[in-house]
């Protein structure tokens, strides 16, 4: 990084973080349970560990995840890092814009739900990272993250207070948003070069390292969809989370061997097993059955091989779509399908299987103010509902299916149009020589792996290798 580009970055950073404290001083406060004078009861000792397991999805889980290339180690763990801790102050602030009155003098106000829905956002955006890694600068990650925040955000308050859509697990408003906002940004910023380097590529020990994150979210992804929920609807989520994610897992590894002549392919398992944690999301505090988190699992695990296997490469070829991290196939194709299936769920809400929980999750199904199926309703239940819209479970699927189109109509659209953003020469877009290589956003020490996989001693600018008896590659020696 030249002193221009790292002067630039810095500037950048500075400003921003200076006006993020000036507006969090003027119009942020603590939540209601967390002032000290006369606090209300507080929810964080149910909420705070949700929250501490999908903390440790953005950090740890996407981080790693996206360390499979040989020479973009650092910049996938520590540009993740990077993002999110500015997503996270952004979002609070873009959220608290949105949902409250600050214009008439009132504050937003923080607590942890809002710092569960912060990291949330944080997600959208590192999903889109996945769809540029390796081919845009720091700089062009903070501008992508900044506009990205502000649509999302605005693509979620559309669907949840207007569509009245249901996403437990946000598989719409954050995977599939943040997938096609990626892919949308990638096509513009699409560059031979990228395609036909060498440096894009694992090696054995950045797949385990990998590996590592694919883990962490595999065994955390039941709280990150059920995180925002309590009782009959947070156990329900929990449980299809679980389960969908045991069959995506054996679908994967089946399919996996059965295109590659018995043998598994990493990227597989580093990606697809986790699919049907993004397929179930939306219908996971649903009554969607065991066996139809099950049906969900093997459908997002056979979509997400076969995606990887033949539509990303189709991408690539006919679209000019270079998708670094797969995540249409991981996060796109199964968004697509967890929204798909929660129209279909809500459709086919009926009060003999639902009981009272149907006005629970879709809220609008509430029959209207002043009518006597209110009345009835609250007489004869223990919950006292707010009233509703009076919709019906057909017309709740289709607000549903709604909420996905308006979702990817506003991915694509502001995708492209941040892509075009990204382009202009002051956001430092990278060089030839700079893609999918530490060296240049980095001090690296000795030992970064080469372009074929070999191991290289960087001195300065010069780079030594050695050829061993003991092996056809290539290992590098300290002279």
């Amino acid at each position: 990084m030249s002193y221009l580009t790292g002067g630039k970055f810095f500037v950048f950073c500075m400003l921003l973080e200076a006006a993020f404290i000036v507006i969090f001083a003027r119009l942020a406060d603590y939540g209601d349970s967390a002032r000290p004078i006369q606090p209300k009861v507080s929810k964080v000792g149910h909420v705070y560990p949700s929250f501490q397991d999908v903390h440790v999805m953005i950090f740890i889980g996407f981080g790693f995840l996206m360390t499979f290339l040989k020479r973009y180690g650092y910049t996938a763990v520590g540009v993740n890092m990077l993002i999110g801790s500015f997503v996270i102050q952004w979002a609070l602030i873009v959220r608290g814009l949105i949902r409250n009155k600050v214009l008439e003098g009132a504050k937003f106000h923080i607590n942890v739900e809002e710092m569960l829905a912060a990291d949330f956002a944080s997600g959208t955006c590192l999903i889109s990272f996945g769809a540029v890694l390796g081919k845009t600068s720091p700089l062009q990650l903070l501008i992508m993250a900044l506009i990205e925040v502000a649509l999302a955000q605005t693509n979620k308050h559309i669907c949840e207070e207007i569509l009245h859509a249901a996403d437990a697990g946000e598989s719409m408003y954050i995977h599939a948003f943040g997938a096609y906002f990626g892919l949308a940004a990638a096509r513009v910023l699409y560059r031979k070069d990228a395609k036909e380097c060498e440096k894009n590529g694992p090696v054995y020990n950045s797949d385990l390292f990998s590996m590592i994150g694919t883990i962490f979210l595999w065994m955390y992804w039941p709280s990150f969809n059920s995180g925002s929920f309590e009782g009959d609807e947070q156990h329900r989520a929990i449980i299809n989370t679980y389960l969908s994610l045991t069959a995506c897992t054996v679908v994967t590894f089946a399919f996996s061997g059965l295109l590659h002549k018995g043998k598994f392919e990493m990227v597989h398992v580093q990606n697809a097993t986790l699919a049907g944690g993004v397929a179930v999301g939306t219908t996971a505090h649903m009554v969607l059955h065991p066996w139809g988190a099950l049906l969900m699992g093997l459908a997002a695990g056979m979509l997400s091989t076969l995606g990887f296997h033949f539509i990303q490469p189709f991408l690539l070829k006919y679209l000019r779509i270079h998708d670094t991290c797969g995540v249409n196939n991981l996060h796109g194709m199964p968004g697509i399908l967890a929204g798909v299936a929660g129209s279909i769920v809500a459709a086919l809400a009926s009060a003999d299987v639902w009981g009272n929980s149907r006005f629970d999750v879709f809220p609008q199904m509430v029959p209207p103010a002043n009518t006597t199926e209110l009345e009835s309703l609250n007489s004869n239940s223990v919950t006292n509902y707010t009233a509703g819209l009076g919709r019906s479970a057909g017309e709740q699927g289709a607000y549903q299916i709604a909420a996905l189109g308006v979702t990817l109509a506003m991915a694509i659209g502001s995708g492209i149009f941040t892509g075009l953003v990204l382009k202009i020469p002051i956001f430092n877009e990278p060089q030839e020589h700079e893609l999918f290589d530490d060296h240049h956003w980095w001090n690296v020490p000795s030992g970064i792996p080469g372009d074929k996989g070999e191991t290289v001693v960087d001195s300065g600018e010069m780079k030594i290798f050695k050829k061993t008896e003991e092996s056809n590659g290539m290992m590098a020696v300290r002279l």
